[in-house]
Order: C-alpha cells, then sequence, then structure tokens
C-alpha cells in the first residue's frame, strides 16, 4: 500500500545562480517512477545560493527508515555534496476505518 510522503531539503552551493534547474533535475533522476511532486525555492544569501525543496506526494515506503535507504542507494554525487539538511515525514496506509474491528 502507499504512504503520503513528506519530504523537505535544504540544498547549498556557492551562488552562481541557476540552482533550482539542477536541483530539479536531481529530484527527477533520484524520484523517476515514484508519485512525488516538488516545489522549489531558490534564494541568494552571503555568497550562497540555497534551494528548499518542499516534496510529497505518494510513495511506496513504509517508513522514513525505508526513505532513508532508497535515497542512500540512489542519489548522484552531486545531491550529496549540496544537501544541507532534511525533514521527512512517511504515514503509511491504514487499512480499514478501525470502527467495526476489521483490517
Amino acid at each position: 500500500m502507499n504512504s503520503e510522503t513528506y519530504l523537505d531539503f535544504c540544498f547549498v552551493r556557492e551562488q552562481s545562480g541557476d540552482f533550482a534547474p539542477e536541483v530539479d533535475q536531481l529530484l527527477s533522476d533520484l524520484f523517476k517512477g515514484v508519485r512525488l511532486n516538488w516545489y522549489l525555492d531558490e534564494k541568494s544569501h552571503d555568497g550562497m545560493d540555497i534551494v528548499v525543496a518542499e516534496i510529497k506526494g505518494m510513495s511506496k515506503w513504509q517508513s522514513e527508515e525505508e526513505t532513508i535507504e532508497f535515497i542512500e542507494e540512489n542519489a548522484s554525487e552531486s545531491f550529496w555534496k549540496y544537501l544541507q539538511g532534511y525533514q521527512m515525514y512517511i504515514y503509511p496506509a491504514k487499512r480499514g476505518c478501525g470502527s467495526c474491528g476489521t483490517h
């Protein structure tokens, strides 16, 4: 069953412009075939380019640990080079409504 998935990543590099398209490509490559959408917020501050990626959608992962394992196995070197922080919440689907005792 699919899980509601919420991921936030913060990517940082020395300022050179047009960072959001590069981050978009990193995420497209990493999450190819996964039903996730993202919004990128790009800023420059103190000589650094910063992109905050807010990602949400449905995934097959049942826990944060499974999600981290997937990212560790599939993320590119550039992803790791730029990543400065993250948070994630995975909400697995529950079977039944719980009102009648069936699952």
